[in-house]
């Protein structure tokens, strides 16, 4: 399967988001992508208070990614933010094309002095979904430091997870973001294909979007296949979903792990 990671960086503007999504899903669908997978917070960038730009799930402005996909022939996952029946909101991914799916972030980042659950509201359960006979997982930035999401989603037979993220700069978290990723991978003994913002140049108000790019696809024995740089840029690669039977069958992990109380 042909996967484009587009490695990009969000405005505040959704609409102005929004013609980003369907610029980079053209260029990803000319190069002969079926799967176009977008970062965290594509909708609207970490500088603007969630609520802000928060719409429903069949709002216009995933009808309008929904459109973007059925145009191009290609499935989209993108991230945005989603209403609920209080001032939170989800942090949601859209899944959009051949086949429709939404995940809401199941761990939020409070963390490193910043709480994320001031702004959304969890999730909770995990989600995968099926595309061209393959099946794929999806998770959400700091998701990716909890392993058992990845080990049960392979459990239930993703052979891909998806990892989009808005993944915060500072001491290390490029070493980690490698790492963990990596990491994920190995434990599931799938291919995870994580796609991040890009770094964004500084904002003169202080409110700076967050991503460090080094957007990657690992294999299933932990193989770094593809990382992107910090800038902004749309990279296809095909991947063999069906070598993951054989590592599985090689390196049982799966089978193998046993569940403490």
């Amino acid at each position: 399967m042909r996967i484009a990671l587009a490695q990009l960086v969000a405005t505040t503007d959704p609409q102005a988001n929004l013609a980003l999504v369907g610029d980079l899903t053209a260029q990803a669908a000319a190069q002969g992508a079926e799967l176009v997978v977008f970062p965290e917070a594509t909708m609207c960038s970490f500088a603007r208070p969630r609520a802000d730009a928060a719409e429903p799930f069949d709002g216009p402005w995933a009808n309008a990614v929904r459109k973007i996909a059925a145009d191009a022939g290609v499935t989209v996952v993108a991230g945005m933010f989603t209403t609920t029946d209080s001032p939170q909101v989800h942090n949601t991914l859209l899944v959009t094309g051949a086949v429709e799916a939404r995940y809401d972030k199941l761990h939020l980042f409070d963390a490193l002095g910043y709480a994320e659950s001031r702004q959304i509201r969890a999730g909770n359960e995990a989600v995968s979904f099926e595309l061209a006979g393959h099946h794929f997982g999806l998770a959400t930035c700091y998701d990716v430091r909890f392993p058992a999401l990845f080990t049960q989603l392979a459990s239930r037979g993703a052979q891909a997870i998806l990892l989009p993220a808005s993944w915060a700069p500072g001491p290390d978290k490029l070493h980690q973001w490698r790492t963990l990723v990596t990491a994920r991978a190995m434990d599931a003994t799938a291919f995870v294909i994580a796609v991040d913002q890009a770094r964004p140049p500084t904002a003169e108000d202080g409110r700076t979007p967050t991503g460090i790019g080094h957007s990657m696809v690992v294999g299933p024995t932990g193989t770094v296949l593809f990382e992107l740089g910090e800038d902004p840029e749309v990279a296809v690669i095909e991947i063999d979903l069906n070598q993951v039977a054989a590592v599985r069958e090689r390196l049982p992990i799966l089978r193998h792990a046993r569940n403490f109380n």
